[in-house]
């Protein structure tokens, strides 16, 4: 039988109907792959595609056991759609399925990132580049402030929460506190506010609360879990002791070729420490990634980081694919390996980069995911989670206002923060995207789309 007849046998599949039958591997890396190449819309959108093929059409995993994988990574940094796919593939599979699923999850948009990218820096000059990157800049400023509102309006939900949220705006935007001091401080905050006023730093905990009934799952709710998955102390120090050697070889390899200075080991180094305060999401760690990537090591400019996140934006995956951008510019303008293998530096950029920042996600499941499988209780530490959570959404502000200052008035600087013509249109299209955001629920991908064609028949017309 074909994948999609047996697909749509189970989505017809009254409820209370037996199990599917046991999925392979090889199956599963087929799912595994075409998602990554089809997983746009971020990670709410990933999400709810992984949930509607997995829990309801093709029932490998029922609704508790999705939620609750989904809850603890939630508390993790890194991208939540990705380990989640991760930890649903190491249910299945193991440590092999859930390095499958999470790699697959990345590939296509790592392959996808570096062709538009190289495209990016060897013809962006072109009219019709140009133009098309005219109308996307103001539609990504537009994605950044709806990111904002709508993780605000979740996540704000008193005054506590509120000052958390100005306080870490003021933060970074007038005395440049960097972002994971931040993320540290928030975490603190959120601890001693749990202890002294628990009512104020409580939790909604995961994206949406189980209540359907899909019919019996391949995993289901009182799946006992095999004895590969099982918690044991033996495991979780094998896992970290392959990983610690994993990060040691490369980034040893690294230091011995080119120098603790040299652009790629500071690379590694840099997305190492970026991997570990990604909470809240790709939106959250950019102000970081901008601090580290154009502020500190010169690896690009503030607008080659928009345009960066406007080619994120159009691909998928995981946002936090952005920093393959940034990997691959950051090579190719050091010219790390000469004039002549521009290309080939770039590439070594953006695979350098992907690999210390996703690195962390794999062992973060590959070690507490047995752990929690042995407890099945929620999670009780989000107090935590719940200050930084509101400081992401000051520091997501802060970077609206650094894409909006951006792309209003391309030719300022921080001497003289207004200068040049204001860019209106720019502005319409801004304005307008986030409408359509917002108010008429239009996805991404349209939005960018429409905006990309504005902006190169402006061009045409100027």
């Amino acid at each position: 039988m074909s994948m999609s007849t047996s697909t749509a046998r189970e989505a017809a599949a009254p409820v209370g109907d037996a199990p599917p039958e046991q999925v392979s591997l090889p199956e599963a890396f087929r799912y595994w792959l075409k998602l990554g190449f089809v997983s746009f819309g971020g990670p709410a959108g990933q999400i709810s595609m992984m949930h509607t093929e997995l829990v309801e059409r093709r029932r490998w995993i029922s609704e508790h056991r999705f939620l609750h994988a989904l809850n603890y990574t939630m508390v993790l940094p890194g991208p939540e759609a990705q380990q989640l796919a991760t930890y649903i593939g190491w249910l299945m599979h193991g440590t092999l399925g859930g390095i499958v699923a999470g790699v697959l999850f990345v590939l296509p948009s790592l392959g996808i990132l570096i062709a538009l990218t190289f495209v990016y820096l060897a013809y962006g000059d072109l009219p019709i580049v140009a133009g098309i990157l005219y109308g996307i800049k103001p539609a990504v400023t537009a994605i950044v402030v709806f990111a904002a509102w709508r993780i605000g309006s979740r996540a704000l939900r008193n005054g506590a929460l509120w000052a958390i949220a100005v306080a870490a705006f003021v933060a970074i935007f007038a005395l440049k506190v960097p972002f994971p001091a931040i993320v540290l401080g928030a975490g603190l905050i959120g601890y001693l506010g749990g202890r002294i006023a628990p009512d104020r730093f409580k939790t909604g905990g995961g994206h949406g609360s189980g209540g359907g009934d899909y019919g019996t799952a391949i995993i289901d709710d009182d799946t006992p879990l095999p004895a590969r998955a099982r918690f044991s102390w033996r495991h979780t120090l094998g896992y970290a002791l392959v990983g610690l050697s994993l990060w040691g070889l490369v980034e040893g390899l690294l230091w011995l070729v080119y120098g603790w200075q040299g652009p790629l080991t500071q690379m590694g180094w840099f997305f190492t420490k970026a991997a570990f305060v990604t909470f809240g999401g790709a939106y959250a760690v950019l102000p970081y990634v901008y601090q580290g990537g154009v502020e500190t090591h010169g690896w690009l400019t503030g607008t080659q980081m928009i345009d960066g996140l406007a080619l994120g934006e159009t691909t998928p995956g995981p946002l936090i694919m952005v920093v393959a951008f940034v990997g691959f510019v950051g090579a190719w303008t050091k010219e790390i390996f000469g004039p002549d293998a521009l290309l080939l530096a770039g590439i070594a950029g953006a695979s350098v980069a992907t690999f210390f920042t996703f690195l962390p996600s794999f062992l973060f499941i590959l070690i507490g995911a047995p752990a929690i499988e042995a407890t099945r209780h929620d999670l009780k530490f989000t107090a935590p989670l719940t200050g930084i959570t509101a400081a992401v959404v000051g520091v997501i502000v802060n970077l609206a206002v650094f894409f909006a200052w951006h792309v209003l008035w391309p030719e300022g600087s921080e001497a003289a923060p207004f200068a040049g013509p204001f860019e209106w249109f720019s502005l319409l299209l801004a304005v307008s995207a986030f409408v359509a955001l917002w108010r008429f629920k239009v996805g991404i991908i349209p939005v960018i789309a429409a905006c990309a064609l504005a902006g190169l028949g402006w061009a045409i017309r100027t």
